[in-house]
Formats: C-alpha cells, structure tokens, sequence
C-alpha cells in the first residue's frame, strides 16, 4: 500500500480547520521526522501563529500562498510528492453572495492545482469535497460538484503523466470555523436563544480526526479518479442545540429551560438535507469497511478487477443514502459523540 513515510507533503488551506489538523497529525509519533510538510494559505496572521508553533520543526515549512496564482503553485510544487488540496471558500452564504470568487478560488483555483501537479510529476492529488457537491442547491455545492469532475478528467489527461487524482467527500466537520457548534455554543453561553433556520434540517457529521483519517486513508488507497465517502452518522440539528442547551447552559450559569430554539427560515442556498451519493453513483461504488467508494464511470471494470482496496465488503452500495433517511443519533449518542471528538 502507499505511504506517506519518506515523502514531501504539500497542504494547500494549511491554516484553516481540516489543513491544521493534518500538520498537527503529521507531526504525531506515527509520521513525525519522517514527512516533510509545506503548508501555503492566504491568511497572513494565522501564517504567522501556525509558523510559530512549527518553528522547532526542521521539515516543515509555513509560507503565503495563493492557489488563484498559477506561477507560485508551480514554485513551490516543485520536488512535492503529495499535495493535499484542502483550500477553498467553504461557505454557502458567502459563495451565493460572492459568486465570482467562489468560481476564482474553487474552481480556477483547483485547475493550477492540477496544472501546477501534472508539470512537477507529483504522485498523488487528493481534492476535499463535500456532500454539498451531490445534487447541489449551492454555489459552493456546484463548485465542489464541477471540482470533483476537474478531479476525474485530470486522471489520465496527460498520457506521460503517472499523477493520481482522487476526491474526498465530508459531511458537516463539527466544530471547524464557521459550522453551526460554536454558533450554537457561543449563543449559550451568552444566554440567548439558540437560532436554527428549520427544525427538520438533518445533517451528516464527522470529528476532525474522521476528516484527517479520510485524506490519509484516500492517499494510500487512491488508483485514479475515486471519490472516497466515510460512513459518517447522521443527525437532526435541533437534537444537537437541546443536547448542547441541557449539558452547557448550567455550566454558563443560565437555567436551561429559559433558553429556547428559533426558528429563522432556510437561507439561501441551504438544504434540509445532505445526500453522501446520488442513486447513479451507488451503482458504481464500492463498500469498504469505513468507506465507500465511488469509482470513475470511465474505468469501473479495471478498478474493480484490480482489486487494490483491502477489506473489499461489497462490490454494491446503498441506492439511497441521505441524511434525512439514515438512522440519527439520539441525545445520549449525540453527546458521546461530542465527548469522543473534543468538542464539549
């Protein structure tokens, strides 16, 4: 199987929650001395803080970056054996309100990835998407969505090129920067009512670490055009604002039942729920243990035939596998699952 050990690893939104917590794990007992990182990201403070914490680490490099300039992707890809393209703009209201720049970075952005990869003989790709992608009411929905198809039409394009490209799929990351935890958990503790846009919305979750162990897993495994999906749990959002109103409103000093849940209406671009495969893509997907994985329409038969992902479980996936559908968690495995992760 490929391994990371040996190799020089590049991070692309090295700052932002998912790019952060790949150093971090990059630099645990298990990599640590035996990968070089270098991290690019536009946010010149967070640069700062993140270069600071790493100063002490002869193999990791903290620099600016801009995945919109194509000559400084090819710079700095340059000796790269693996790049992990975690930048983006992530927001659903912010893309729907900002639209061009979505496209700028998301897209165009994506497109020096791959160009920048494929003139530096790179080894692996490995873009972050998100359930937004599958039947997208979004605009960073339909980005990540046309991003995962730049991702399949790089495989193969250059007949000299040995690069792999694959995709990873996420659900809602909980508790990375601007998902709905520290909003709701900001709300409690100041003793104001928890805002929720629809009581029916239903969301698939992850921790940081299940995002982290998906990228890393889809390095080793990926032949080509994949996208990898991690059987994640589904929840009701209005399950996850009673648990955190019942465990931190006391902690905060306020009586929990004088803390209720709004309702605000959908915004623009939002769904009630998340699907993590459309029905074409289960017919070609595979089922492994944690995973399932989507294969490339043009090249199903050879990835099946080549047999390259241990613990195969089924050649088969569900047909319909949205959050509003699947099994939630109830209030007490929602806050076993907020204790598991870090996030009370």
């Amino acid at each position: 199987m490929y391994s990371l050990i040996g190799k020089k690893v590049l991070i692309t939104g090295v700052c932002g929650s998912i790019g952060s917590a790949l150093i971090r794990r990059l630099y645990t007992d298990e990599y640590k001395g035996q990968v070089d990182v270098i991290g690019i990201d536009v946010n010149e403070s967070e640069i700062f803080y993140l270069a600071n914490r790493y100063k002490d680490e002869n193999r990791c490099r903290i620099c600016f970056g801009d995945i919109r300039d194509r000559d400084t992707l090819f710079r700095e890809f340059n000796g790269v054996d693996i790049v992990i393209h975690a930048a983006a703009l992530k927001h659903v209201s912010i893309c729907e309100t900002s639209p061009y720049e979505a496209v700028k970075t998301n897209l165009y952005g994506l497109q020096n990835i791959i160009d920048a990869a494929l003139g530096n003989n790179v080894e692996k790709v490995i873009f972050t998407s998100s359930d937004k992608a599958v039947n997208s009411s979004s605009n960073m929905g339909a980005s990540k969505f046309l991003g995962e198809g730049l991702i399949k039409a790089a495989c193969g394009a250059h007949k000299n090129s040995n690069t792999v490209f694959a995709s990873t799929r996420f659900g809602n990351v909980l508790g990375s920067r601007g998902s709905v935890l520290p909003i709701f958990m900001e709300q409690i503790a100041n003793g104001k009512n928890v805002t929720l846009t629809d009581r029916r919305m239903t969301r698939f979750i992850m921790g940081k670490d299940d995002a982290v162990r998906l990228i890393l897993d889809s390095v080793s495994l990926s032949i080509g055009g994949e996208i990898f999906v991690t059987k994640m749990p589904a929840i009701r959002i209005q399950d996850l604002a009673e648990v955190l109103i019942q465990r931190l409103a006391v902690k905060h000093n306020h009586n929990y039942e004088s803390i209720q849940i709004i309702e605000t209406g959908i915004q623009l671009g939002e769904k009630l729920y998340e699907e993590l495969m459309t029905e074409a893509e289960s017919c070609r997907a595979l089922e492994l243990e944690k995973y399932y994985v989507v294969l490339p329409s043009s090249n199903v038969e050879k990835h099946k035939r080549s047999c390259e992902y241990p613990g195969v479980i089924s050649l088969e996936a569900p047909k319909v596998y949205t959050s509003a559908t699947a099994p939630h968690l109830d209030h007490e495995r929602i806050e076993q699952f907020l204790v598991a992760n870090n996030l009370l």
